[in-house]
């Protein structure tokens, strides 16, 4: 069988199947190819070797049983050009804030920031990534989840940041000091009524990294209160929300997000310090 050969049929046995996708890809081809490209490094109109069929029939198996997301079973994931360890200790790397880093948050960031702060970091994807393309930035990686953090470690480590960045455990900013230049927060915003639906592949993912009470906004109203005693005047606040924003904007009426574009519109915003509400007692 042909590389070619074997790509139409796994795609044809994904979509007879009724998988959901959304951790990579986003339908059956791409991730028929994403599969079978991990297993050969390329695709060519070569002939499979039967061990490499044989790993990839399994993978394919698997795939359609147990509905586990393919970024669970290779253990990586992608966001932009950058590899990423991923296991179930963390949700799967995802975050249209990625797409706007790789613009240096242009025109609302004016200069590379001396700290920045990936809060609710899982995998550290956006903490490597704002190492990346900060190279003199100090970075730290925050989560409640301990599980998730040493997941962060092995993505730190992997990229060679360890002197630039580090991980904290916290709940949100409970044990975080000093202040920020840039905080980023990809939180969990998932409603209740939609956690209750869920597909099966989303699932195998951390809860945790997903819930956010009814209308999906419990984590960014934290963020919200609490966010200007952590930052530098002038300091920014990216936050992704998913598809909350109405459901935001009309508990702030007062605040005037901007909403930057992306891959998907209207699911992350930014803020200035001074946009943010007043510092709390804690500041």
């Amino acid at each position: 069988m042909r590389v070619s050969e074997l790509l139409r049929e796994t795609a044809r046995r994904f979509a007879r199947a009724g998988l959901h996708y959304g951790h990579g890809t986003h339908n059956a081809r791409e991730e028929a190819a994403w599969l079978i490209s991990s297993v050969l490094g390329y695709l060519l109109e070569e002939e499979v070797s039967a061990s490499a069929h044989k790993k990839i029939e399994s993978l394919v198996r698997r795939r359609i049983r147990e509905r586990i997301p393919l970024a669970y079973l290779l253990k990586e994931a992608w966001l932009g050009e950058h590899s990423f360890y991923i296991d179930k200790r963390a949700i799967v790397p995802r975050s249209f804030i990625a797409e706007l880093l790789r613009d240096h948050l242009r025109p609302w960031l004016t200069r590379e920031p001396k700290r920045a702060l990936d809060l609710c970091t899982g995998s550290g994807c956006l903490a490597v990534l704002l190492a990346l393309e900060f190279p003199t930035t100090r970075v730290d990686a925050a989560d409640l989840s301990a599980s998730a953090l040493q997941v962060a470690t092995i993505n730190i480590n992997r990229h060679k940041l360890g002197k630039r960045v580090r991980t904290i455990r916290s709940d949100l900013f409970n044990s975080i000091d000093g202040k920020y230049n840039l905080i980023v927060s990809n939180p969990p915003y998932v409603t209740a009524r939609s956690m209750a639906k869920l597909p099966k592949e989303y699932r195998h993912e951390p809860s945790l990294a997903l819930a956010a009470g009814n209308d999906g906004l419990d984590l960014v109203r934290r963020i919200l209160a609490e966010a200007k005693n952590h930052l530098t005047p002038g300091g920014l606040l990216v936050c992704e929300i998913g598809g909350n924003r109405r459901a935001l904007e009309r508990a702030y009426p007062k605040i005037e997000f901007a909403w930057p574009e992306s891959s998907d519109p209207g699911s992350v915003f930014i803020l200035n310090r001074e946009q943010l509400p007043g510092a709390s007692s804690r500041a």
